[in-house]
């Protein structure tokens, strides 16, 4: 019997306790990359305007390096726990494609290892990157020349540790995920 509700709701079956939970994180991991996605378009607008003004000027605009280098790291970091969470990451799956078909709890179990580590490595970026923003914080780090445009450097250290954090818990999410199916695979007959 399906459900005629426009969510996909049925209120005679009850929701698992974390569904919730796996909706707002959801939205989460979507709504960083969709806020990378607007400064993909942010970084084309200023580059393009930092050529017109090198054409028609004869120099560039105050803050366009900059800017442009803090916005390229911000982006990725948005945007790489979507990344993730879509299984879009560049890895070798031409041996786990075979071994899924053949060997699936050894294919889970290699799957959690691999973002176990990815875990650990992108959860050291942003340990790494929390003294960062503390010394960006502290010092008033800022970023142009004074007197014509400086921007502080703060908030996008603060977002670039978000992404990368949010981009470790969703490692972690997928390495649960793999060894529930392992779980479940073994208590299948």
């Amino acid at each position: 019997m399906q459900s005629n509700h426009q969510d996909g709701h049925d209120p005679a079956r009850p929701q698992r306790p974390g569904a919730a939970v796996g909706r707002a994180w959801q939205w989460l991991v979507e709504g960083f990359a969709a806020l990378g996605t607007v400064l993909i378009g942010v970084l084309m607008v200023i580059i393009c305007a930092d050529i017109v003004a090198r054409n028609l000027m004869g120099a560039s605009l105050p803050l366009v390096s900059e800017l442009g280098a803090l916005l390229l790291v911000m982006i990725v970091s948005l945007q790489l726990a979507a990344a993730i969470h879509a299984d879009r990451l560049a890895r070798t799956d031409l041996f786990l494609v075979g071994l899924k078909r053949s060997r699936p709890r050894t294919a889970a179990l290699l799957s959690a290892v691999f973002n176990l580590v990815g875990a650990a490595i992108i959860g050291l970026i942003a340990y790494a990157s929390i003294r960062i923003l503390g010394k960006d914080w502290s010092s008033g780090d800022y970023i142009g020349i004074i007197g014509i445009a400086t921007l502080p450097t703060w908030p996008f250290r603060a977002l670039i540790l978000a992404g990368m954090t949010i981009a470790s818990l969703e490692f972690l999410v997928r390495m649960i995920a793999d060894l529930r199916s392992i779980v479940t695979r073994e208590a299948r007959p």
